[in-house]
């Protein structure tokens, strides 16, 4: 899926786009001999926006130093690459390392077009941040390796907040709640901007509650909407919810909600950090009072569930130079190079302990301390035609805002969400 970030606040134009790459053009064999892999050449393919120049070079020569063969990037774009991607893996001469999105990974895995990446798990993977990596494993098995994400934050207005005489930013959700309804009491502006359909954001919430979107019946997956775990996660959406103007019918870029909030009326939006980009746009002279913060959760010691965005690094398994790719791999996924990349596009990188690499980017610092509580849609290749419009999450979540209770929503929509699991993949 697509996503951006900004990758230094304060500068509107600076977006970045999360990729993949690939390709192939040198003699075969993955093995190396007594000169390395001298006169091979391995072919990256990387998504447009997710490797710097800079990292790309530096990646490189670290690359070829070690193994004596050299590594071709090749830029891709989103649009049309999951079948760009699926005509390649059938083809004789796949990239030999491809960026993926990260819940794209299991249907791809599925079809057998992944290596098993177990003893690179074993070598360098021992500390990836466990729910980062959650998305590379399928069926048991390591089929690709954690590279970078990104969740959403609290973006909000520090005038109207000092306004209605809040100091602080919130560290639990009651205080978060609290402040957002001193706004409404104390200034004219809306507390909160959050459309009805913020599915992404509700899925965070079901992830802090401990919940599961899907359930196995047999041997297929149905519709779990109608756990007692997801209608709390669905209450407390309609508790914020409650506070906001916002359509109940429409998602956050139906209008896009950073420009909603650049025209300064508004408290705070829950959103991913580029979209600052969009209302400093709409409105530059509100950059100076954007302020973020980590979604506050039910208590202070750990953050609000949040969707994690990003993506893996695979390898093919039609690449005829596996091992060569494993070594470019430990190099591009090493502490050094892994660093790097966090600070130059303000990602979230797989080990917490890289995090520091975040420093004096506040939206990245924002973002961070809820990634390891964070997960994503349900792993499985089932889940693809779930969120094709009109997605029966978003005609659930309408639902009970509109008056009806989670139980009575998640029948309404169980047919449609059990038909779409069902399809064949």
């Amino acid at each position: 899926m697509k996503r951006k970030l900004i990758s230094a606040i304060g500068v509107a134009g600076m977006m970045i786009s999360l990729a993949a790459c690939g390709g192939d053009n040198g003699d075969g064999g993955g093995k190396a001999g007594a000169d390395g892999y001298a006169g091979q050449t391995l072919t990256v393919w990387v998504m447009d926006g997710s490797s710097p120049d800079q990292w790309q070079k530096d990646v490189a020569a670290a690359f070829e130093k070690k193994t004596k063969a050299k590594v071709k990037f090749e830029i891709q774009q989103w649009n049309g690459i999951q079948q760009k991607l699926t005509t390649a893996l059938s083809e004789e001469n796949p990239p030999d390392v491809f960026e993926i999105g990260n819940t794209q990974t299991p249907a791809y895995a599925k079809t057998g077009g992944l290596a098993d990446l177990a003893d690179l798990k074993t070598e360098i993977g021992a500390d990836w941040t466990a729910s980062l990596n959650e998305s590379s494993i399928y069926d048991g098995k390591q089929y690709a390796a954690p590279w970078y994400f990104a969740n959403r934050v609290v973006l909000y207005n520090k005038k109207v907040w000092a306004e209605a005489g809040i100091k602080d930013t919130p560290k639990t959700r009651d205080e978060f709640y609290a402040d957002l309804k001193q706004i409404g009491e104390k200034t004219d502006a809306e507390p909160i901007y959050l459309p009805g359909q913020n599915w992404y954001h509700f899925v965070g919430l079901t992830i802090g509650e401990g919940a599961e979107l899907v359930k196995k019946d047999g041997d297929k997956y149905v519709s779990n909407l109608d756990d007692p775990k997801i209608a709390a996660a669905m209450e407390t959406y309609k508790k914020f919810q409650a506070l906001s103007k916002a359509p109940k019918d429409k998602d956050e870029a139906t209008p896009q909600q950073g420009e909603v909030f650049g025209k300064g009326n508004v408290g705070a939006f829950i959103g991913m950090g580029w979209e600052a980009g969009i209302a400093i746009k709409a409105n530059p002279k509100i950059e100076k009072e954007i302020g973020y913060f980590t979604i506050p959760g039910a208590t202070a010691d750990k953050p609000e569930g949040v969707f994690l965005g990003g993506s893996n690094l695979a390898v093919a398994a039609g690449s005829q130079k596996q091992d060569l790719a494993k070594e470019f791999l430990k190099i591009a996924l090493s502490d050094q190079y892994e660093g790097e990349l966090a600070k130059l596009n303000g990602v979230i990188p797989n080990k917490e302990s890289l995090q520091t690499n975040l420093k004096g980017n506040v939206v990245a610092e924002a973002a961070a301390p809820a990634a390891a509580g964070g997960g994503t849609t349900p792993l499985i290749p089932e889940w693809a035609a779930v969120e094709n419009a009109p997605n029966p999450i978003k005609t659930y979540m309408t639902a009970v805002l509109n008056g009806k209770s989670p139980a009575e929503a998640a029948k309404q929509v169980e047919d449609e969400f059990n038909k779409r699991l069902s399809q064949q993949q």
